[in-house]
């Protein structure tokens, strides 16, 4: 078995071997994986942090050995806080990395970094402060920054910066945690997901006092909330019809 780490800002995870494909997450600065197969020009990789799979380019993963890899994941994970900033490589060259990126392979990679690093579990009600670090950002398939990012990207980096750990895809997030019966017993952080009409769960969002919710739809934005579904404040309509509301911490 081979190992990495992604030692870019932002990698493409595909579902196929090719350019073209569907983007179908991110690897984000940091990220270690396991290499499962190896092509001439691509690697299908699986994550540690959510199991999640799919392709990257050879020219943008570095090997690491398999002590590496196991030192990695047993630590607990530093990450960035800020929007943006850099660390610097050996000669003295500036990286950008983004919110989110993990910090734990800085001496591996022989980067430098002086900004902000969280690490540990946060209170509950952290979970809203974090979201709002991602308030207005474009809506993107697969993403998982501030700079374009999913329903379910969104919700799992905001549970991520706070020391919890969610699975990728809103369906996959669905798996976990305790259902609740009614949304009044819901308190702000707990998720609330949303089906389709052949009842396949499509979206989550991240449940905030008084009948609001802040989720990705076009861009991260807050709506209300009723047991009808979300309702958007703007087209005056709802657009996701509830399903169940979650409670993971």
């Amino acid at each position: 078995m081979l190992y990495g780490i992604c030692n870019l800002s932002i990698v493409p995870l595909r579902n196929e071997p090719t350019d073209t494909s569907e983007l179908v997450s991110q690897v984000l600065y940091g990220d270690i994986f396991k290499i499962l197969e190896q092509r001439k020009s691509w690697s299908k990789i699986r994550l540690a942090f959510d199991k999640y799979e799919g392709w990257i380019d050879n020219k943008q993963l570095l090997e690491i050995s398999e002590e590496q890899y196991h030192q990695l994941y047993k630590e607990p994970l530093k990450l960035s806080i800020d929007l943006v900033e850099f660390i610097e490589d050996n000669n003295q060259q500036l990286h950008p990395i983004l919110l989110g990126s993990s910090l734990n392979g800085l001496s591996i990679l022989i980067h430098k970094h002086d900004g902000t690093v969280v690490e540990g579990k946060k209170p509950k009600e952290n979970l809203i402060k974090t979201a709002f670090l991602y308030l207005n950002s474009p809506y993107l398939w697969g993403g998982k920054t501030p700079f374009g990012i999913d329903c379910s990207g969104f919700t799992q980096m905001v549970y991520k910066l706070n020391g919890y750990k969610l699975l990728r895809d809103a369906s996959q997030q669905a798996t976990q945690g305790e259902a609740l019966s009614f949304i009044e017993e819901s308190e702000p952080g707990d998720l609330a997901f949303f089906d389709n009409n052949e009842g396949i769960i499509t979206h989550v969002g991240i449940i905030m006092s008084d009948n609001y919710i802040i989720h990705a739809h076009g861009k991260v934005r807050i709506d209300r909330l009723d047991h009808s579904g979300i309702y958007n404040v703007d087209r005056k309509i709802h657009t996701h019809k509830l399903r169940v509301i979650k409670k993971v911490i």
